[in-house]
């Protein structure tokens, strides 16, 4: 009797409302790829990975709620801006540099093509201030949030707390982007063993390596994230239109230098380099083979190699390797669509 009357005494003082925590959210990583290191001060929960799915394709976030990350970042282009070379902002203007990819985000240290954001979290609120993007104003954009009929239940739920923080935008966000894994391309089959790559991909992947062919594996690490995000100077220009690296450092020797992109679904995210001047993957082959030019930030590696080393049947067969690397599965994931 004693216990019943314990029990009931304390069911009385159980408030249904109060915050009990978030549940941990279970990242799964794909045979092949790395562990993936998770910020102490952000950990992965079900509802902040759920929260920041339904903030990546909500206008809320831009100045006249018309423009999402999802706008400029289309899961079925491997989160790329279609065929545009340059986005188009909430005012009708189009930015200067082309939108990068957002595949395997967790495994990189630094964000933007020229690196201007020092981690994932603060990557975030770049597009939403940017005045050529969504402009919006960060105080403006977190009123909205506070006023809104649904996110202030979701955040609570998410961090806790009563009033969401720009802190709270920053790290849900950036939650659902680490979950944007890709890793199961034909190539990442075939290094598990459960598919087989034609003649013609495999000698691409052997020019791919070859230091005198197409020597990709210097910047595009092979395997895994297929590049190691370093910045370079990789010759599109003598004479720098946008100074890329050199803006957030101010080092004359970074002058030209731009991030190095990872190649995982390369074949579905045209156009490319920076500035998004090249719509084929031929013409970056092209580049590499003979068109890069010359200047004294130049990456090393390019500097020394030989313009002409690789034949058009070189180069064909490399292309067909970088097709290997497109991760169908990726790009129709139900866990990255609007929700």
């Amino acid at each position: 009797m004693l216990s019943v009357t314990v029990f009931n005494a304390c069911k009385k003082d159980i408030n249904p409302d109060a915050y009990t925590g978030p549940t941990p959210y279970l990242l799964v990583i794909p045979t092949g790829l790395p562990r993936m290191d998770i910020p102490a001060n952000n950990p992965m929960t079900q509802e902040g990975v759920a929260l920041g799915r339904k903030l990546f394709y909500d206008p809320i976030l831009s100045g006249n709620r018309t423009m999402s990350c999802a706008s400029c970042h289309n899961q079925a282009f491997s989160f790329t801006d279609s065929s545009n070379q340059y986005s188009i902002g909430i005012d009708g203007l189009a930015g200067t540099r082309n939108a990068m990819n957002l595949v395997n985000l967790g495994y990189q240290k630094k964000f933007f093509w020229d690196g201007g954001a020092a981690d994932l979290e603060s990557q975030v609120i770049g597009p939403i201030q940017n005045p050529v993007e969504m402009h919006e104003n960060l105080a403006n954009a977190i009123h909205k949030l506070n006023t809104d009929l649904e996110y202030p239940t979701l955040f609570k739920k998410a961090f806790g707390g009563d009033t969401i923080t720009t802190s709270m935008l920053m790290r849900a966000i950036a939650q659902f982007e680490r979950t944007m894994i890709s890793g199961n391309s034909k190539y990442d089959q075939y290094v598990r063993g459960s598919a087989t790559l034609t003649a013609q991909e495999l000698r691409g992947m052997e020019l791919y390596q070859d230091p005198a062919k197409g020597d990709c594996t210097h910047c595009h690490a092979m395997g895994s994230t297929f590049s190691d995000f370093e910045f370079r100077n990789n010759g599109v220009d003598s004479i720098y239109a946008d100074a890329g690296r050199y803006k957030i450092t101010l080092i004359g020797s970074d002058s030209g230098k731009f991030k190095t992109p990872s190649l995982r679904n390369i074949a579905l995210t045209a156009p490319y380099m920076h500035d998004g001047r090249f719509t084929t993957l031929q013409q970056c082959l092209d580049h590499y083979n003979t068109g890069f030019h010359y200047s004294p930030s130049l990456d090393p590696v390019l500097s020394v190699s030989p313009k002409g080393r690789m034949t058009a049947q070189d180069m064909t067969d490399i292309i067909a390797f970088l097709h290997t690397l497109t991760d169908t599965s990726f790009i129709n994931n139900q866990a990255f669509k609007h929700p």
